[in-house]
């Protein structure tokens, strides 16, 4: 039997992007790729971050936000990298030393939008979307069946 494939997503501090990418991903396409995901440093989990995706029906409440430096991020090897900084940040963005593709998705980061929360929220839901449909067209590109759900 075929091991799954592998995809890394990383950026900044691992509380939102990353975070939603790797839900999806393991969600909707878990039968063929199998997501992690790590920042340069490890921040906290955003908790609007964990509100939209619950909207969207995946639960990332019990996720932990990693380093590239954590032993099991680490340990792997991908067969893809994915950092999905901003353009902004892109300079720091980490780098994880791998054998695989490397791909840069730029999206703005929920952890620097400013006003209510609802008007925080309704930004996150906005780049939470933008991740969905950038990993449903990569998948599809990549040969796998129609995603299992959509926002």
């Amino acid at each position: 039997m075929k091991s799954l494939e592998t995809v890394l997503f990383v950026c900044v501090h691992n509380s939102a992007r990353s975070q939603m990418a790797e839900g999806f991903v393991n969600a909707r396409y878990g039968e063929r790729l199998r997501a992690h995901s790590a920042g340069l440093e490890a921040g906290a989990l955003n908790a609007v971050v964990v509100d939209a995706m619950r909207e969207a029906g995946i639960d990332i409440s019990g996720l932990r936000a990693k380093s590239v430096q954590d032993p099991d991020i680490r340990s792997r090897e991908y067969d893809y990298v994915v950092t999905v900084c901003d353009e902004a940040r892109a300079q720091a963005c980490p780098v994880h030393p791998t054998r695989g593709e490397r791909l840069h998705w730029s999206f703005p980061d929920p952890s620097s939008f400013a006003g209510t929360l609802g008007e925080r929220l309704a930004a996150t839901r906005n780049v939470r979307d933008a991740i969905a449909c950038r990993i449903d067209e990569w998948m599809i590109s990549l040969g796998s069946l129609r995603a299992q759900g959509s926002v």
